[in-house]
Parts: structure tokens; sequence; C-alpha cells
């Protein structure tokens, strides 16, 4: 099943009260929150903007910065009431990811300038675990692990590049600076990565993450509304190989796949996408349609924008498509698109299209 962030939200915030508690009692502006600059109620406070804010965002389905207002606590709160602020915010902010329709996309600065309901619930989980452990460790309290699922949570849509560690929360606690992992380097500097989105005409094209293609691989829908016929066997075997390259630490997401999803109704119609990242300036694309999709000019669509989208990346003069000599409606979509025939081998036509 593919959680979509309101339940982790929420089992996130309970976690974070219930290992904050036992050290309330203490002075939360007399030391530094773990290794960060702020003290332990300066952090909780910060952590409790950014649930508000997200949720905000979310709410308001903000296309440009952040809506201009701060939190403070009252005079005279004392830690008890700084939980409550915490559980308070973390459910607006479960609230927010509830309600929110799927497609929305509201402003986050890094990278695309855009999360998802699902990306803001995984940076709010990602905030909560992160900070409690620095709240935790500042004070010296029992050292703070979360469960390993919402670590992972995390990691497979905020992470993709980071290769999976020994455990979830260790991996996550090393991508953001915070421990080490045998045989790897430090983190010195570091940010999530939202997934990247595409549009053309009639269709946004929306990269999927470690967790959508895992979904996707073992029969699910990846968090996607499909059309009747559903994703098609090249999906899922595309999103088998998106594990696979996740679980080597070369999932790069601008150059994996994208599920092809129509504006007019939110219904996703195939996918398509990269064999991996350019290599000497070439990359190859492939693509996939659900039954029930064909013969509506979205496969031609789709590739003119990722094959656009390709060429005006720096250093990349070629996007390459291979298709097999009887697929006809496949060589058609690759020569409406603009591609050109180069070469014929058992069976197999190459196509190219130069910037």
């Amino acid at each position: 099943m593919h959680a979509l962030g309101a339940e982790q939200v929420e089992e996130a915030v309970a976690h974070c009260v219930a290992a904050l508690e036992p050290v309330a009692d203490r002075d939360w502006e007399a030391v530094r929150a773990g290794r960060l600059e702020w003290d332990c109620r300066e952090t909780a406070l910060h952590l409790a903007e950014v649930l508000i804010g997200y949720a905000s965002q979310l709410a308001e389905r903000a296309t440009e910065g952040y809506a201009p207002f701060e939190l403070r606590f009252v005079d005279g709160t004392d830690n008890a009431g700084v939980l409550r602020v915490l559980r308070t915010t973390g459910a607006l902010l479960a609230a927010a990811v509830r309600t929110t329709p799927r497609g929305v996309r509201a402003f986050h600065p890094y990278p695309f300038r855009h999360a998802n309901r699902e990306g803001f619930a995984a940076m709010g989980v990602a905030e909560v675990l992160l900070h409690t452990h620095d709240i935790t460790e500042g004070l010296g309290g029992t050292p703070y692990e979360p469960p390993a699922e919402l670590a992972s949570f995390v990691l497979t849509r905020i992470f993709p590049e980071v290769r999976p560690g020994p455990t979830p929360w260790r991996t996550l606690l090393w991508a953001t600076g915070r421990g080490d992992l045998p045989g790897r380097e430090p983190v010195t500097g570091w940010r999530w990565s939202n997934n990247p989105v595409l549009r053309s005409e009639r269709l946004t094209l929306e990269g999927v993450t470690p967790a959508a293609a895992a979904d996707l691989a073992l029969g699910g829908d990846g968090g996607f509304d499909w059309v009747a016929s559903g994703p098609f066997e090249g999906t899922r075997e595309g999103a088998g190989m998106l594990v696979k390259q996740y679980e080597e630490g070369v999932f790069r997401p601008e150059w994996a796949m994208y599920v092809l999803v129509g504006r007019a109704d939110d219904r996703a119609v195939g996918a398509m996408g990269f064999h991996g990242p350019p290599v000497a300036g070439e990359v190859e694309i492939g693509y996939d349609l659900s039954v029930d999709a064909r013969g509506r000019g979205y496969a031609t669509e789709a590739l003119r924008t990722l094959s656009a989208w390709a060429l005006d990346q720096d250093g990349v003069h070629t996007v390459r498509a291979v298709v097999e000599d009887e697929n006809v409606p496949s060589r058609n979509v690759v020569a409406r698109a603009g591609f050109t025939e180069v070469s014929r081998q058992d069976g197999q036509i190459t196509y190219e299209l130069r910037g």
C-alpha cells in the first residue's frame, strides 16, 4: 500500500511528544540542540513553525513564497505548552495533507520550487524526526530512535539519491550530517529533493519517487489514479529498474521515470522516462501507455516535452529511442516527435533527436 503522509505526520508528532515529555521539566533554553546553533526551545519553535508553514502552503495552494506570518510562544509558556503547540501544528499539517487533492502542488524553494502533499508530509516528518533527535541529544536524555518505517518514509520520498544503509534511521542521520556510516564520507552539506514535474498541453509529467516506484513494481498504483486498464507491463518493469537504481545509489530523479497524468481528470495514462543520466551528452528514452489511453496523441505530446527538456540541459545533445521494428504505433510516435531513424539491427530501430 502506498502511504500518502497524513498518518505518518501524526505518528511522527506523537512519537516526538512521547520522547520529549520525560524531559519537559528541564531548562530547554540552557543548552543547544545537538549540533545546531539554536537552543532546544528555539528548535521546538522552529519545528512548530515549519509544521504550520507547510500546512499553510497546502491550504493556500501557494505558488510563490511563504504566507507572511510568524509563530511565537506567548509569554509564560512552559515546556508542556510547547509540546501542546507541537501537537496542534502537527495536527494541522496532517489535516492539510489529508484534504489536499492529489494533483495540487504548492511552493517550496528547492529544488524545483514546488512539492505535492506527499512531499510536504515527508518534509514535515523529516523535520519532526531530526529535531526531536537534536533536542534529546542536547538535553542528554535517552538516545532518540523513531520507528524505522518513518525514517524510510522520508528517505524514499525526498532523499532519492541516498543509497539505503544498514537501517533507515542511521541512514537519515548520516544523510543530514548527524551521524556516520561505515564506508561513507561524512556529510557536511545537504538538501532534500522533491520530485520533478514537467507540463505539456494536456499532461503533467510527474517524476516517480523510489517509494512510488516500489509500489508500482509490486502491483500497486504508486499513489496515482490510473485509467481503467491501469499501469501497463512496461511501466511496472521500468519501476522495478528504478528500485534497483535506488538500492545501488544511482537513482537520479530528473533522469528517471515520469508518470503521465491527464490534467483534465488527474488520471494517469502511462509512463515515460530515461534509462539513466546522460553519458557523453547522450540519453536514451522509453515510454509505455496504458491500453485505454492509446490513439490520443499522449505519447507524442509527452515525448516532445521530455525530449525538449533533456536537450535543454547542459551538455546534452542527443536523445535516443530504440523501437521494435514490428511496433508500428511506437515508430509513428517517435517520427511525429521529430526523431530520425539512424540504424536498424536485430529487429530494432534506433531513432535520435539532436539539439
